[in-house]
């Protein structure tokens, strides 16, 4: 029984952790390496596409990356002897052969890491610092992996040009230049193109997504704005979790004020972030005050519960053994919503009871 409840505690404490930050994968820069990259200007893009016929013309590639990159302000210089003070990488083929990450760890944990699996279709995106091949590496796929038999289905007749008309379109829509002003430490570049009137939605949240793993302070005027958008409130609050002490207040505000559960829940979860990041308990009080609350929805009691487990304070022991009193008197296997609520509570009475046994 013991044994149990240990390996419960750990798997509850494994799910309460934050993910770790795409703003880490900087760290295997040096301090001169960060400089240069912060000040990332003028840019050199070197592609090649290859088929099952031999090389073909990768000019339309350049073109696309230098003209998106220039989205950003990015400059772009054609000649090889020309100044510029990172090159590009784009490598497309028809039928991928392997060049990516490691099976686990770094970049090969990313959304967008190269596959090892995948054999069609696909670009595999990098740069250079200097002479420096950086660890960063993206990859982008078709939907087919068949070139031929996709081509044939679709009536495209050559399936060599067909997958790489396929892989520019890819290419088109694949938040590259976004990711790169990021992995550089640029977050003006992204902060500006948030501003633009015509920048569509989905851009809008992936960029608020970003400045909150950059952890991007100078966003937080931007990241006020976007919370009385109702379609970016949400990712504007995840990105405020990831900053300074400042955002606390207004976290505090959302999760009280707020008339969507939803964005209560988040900013409940963000004041958890933000205390355990900086090691503030002054997110504790109004958090015991939201769990005290008999009006407050099960989803944001969950966060709150979280939240208070990752800033372990005396102060919500007693509170929380009492909601979980409550909590086991209420039979409903069925119940979702009430099973993981239990679970925080319970992970988070763990936290708080035995913290001075450890500290």
């Amino acid at each position: 029984m013991r044994i149990a409840l240990l390996l419960s505690v750990l798997v509850f404490s494994m799910m309460a952790l934050p993910s770790p930050h795409v703003w880490a994968y900087r760290d295997h820069f040096t301090p001169e390496q960060k400089a240069l990259l912060d000040k990332v200007q003028t840019l050199r893009i070197e592609a090649i596409a290859l088929t099952d016929k031999g090389t073909a013309d990768a000019t339309p590639i350049v073109d696309l990356v230098a003209r998106r990159m220039g989205e950003l302000g990015y400059g772009v210089v054609r000649e090889p002897n020309q100044p510029h003070d990172v090159v590009i990488k784009v490598k497309c083929e028809q039928r991928k052969t392997w060049e990516g990450t490691t099976a686990a760890g770094g970049d090969a944990d990313l959304p967008d890491a190269p596959s090892r699996l995948w054999k069609g279709p696909a670009c595999q995106m990098t740069y250079l610092l200097g002479n420096v091949k950086v660890k960063w590496q993206n990859e982008v796929r078709t939907e087919f992996e068949d070139a031929g038999q996709a081509a044939q289905s679709a009536n495209a007749g050559d399936p060599e040009a067909y997958a790489m008309s396929k892989l520019r379109e890819a290419l088109e829509t694949y938040e590259f230049p976004l990711l790169l002003a990021a992995e550089w430490g640029q977050p003006e570049r992204l902060l500006t193109v948030l501003d633009r009137s015509d920048t569509p939605q989905a851009r809008k949240i992936k960029i608020l997504s970003l400045l909150g793993e950059m952890q991007a302070d100078e966003a937080l005027p931007k990241l006020r704005e976007a919370l009385k958008d109702r379609d970016l409130a949400k990712q504007a609050i995840g990105a405020m979790s990831n900053l300074g002490k400042e955002g606390i207040p207004l976290l505090v505000d959302i999760m009280n004020t707020s008339p969507q559960p939803e964005l209560q829940a988040a900013a409940a979860k963000g004041l958890g972030q933000l205390g355990g990041m900086h090691g503030d308990a002054s997110v504790v009080p109004p958090l015991l005050v939201k769990l005290q609350d008999a009006k407050t929805d099960w989803s944001v009691l969950t966060e709150v519960a979280w939240s208070l487990g990752k800033i372990p304070d005396k102060r919500s022991i007693q509170p929380l053994y009492d909601l979980d009193k409550k909590l086991q008197a209420l039979r409903d296997p069925e119940n979702i919503s009430l099973k993981k609520l239990k679970e925080a509570v319970f992970w988070a009475i763990k936290q708080c009871d035995t913290w001075d046994q450890y500290s």
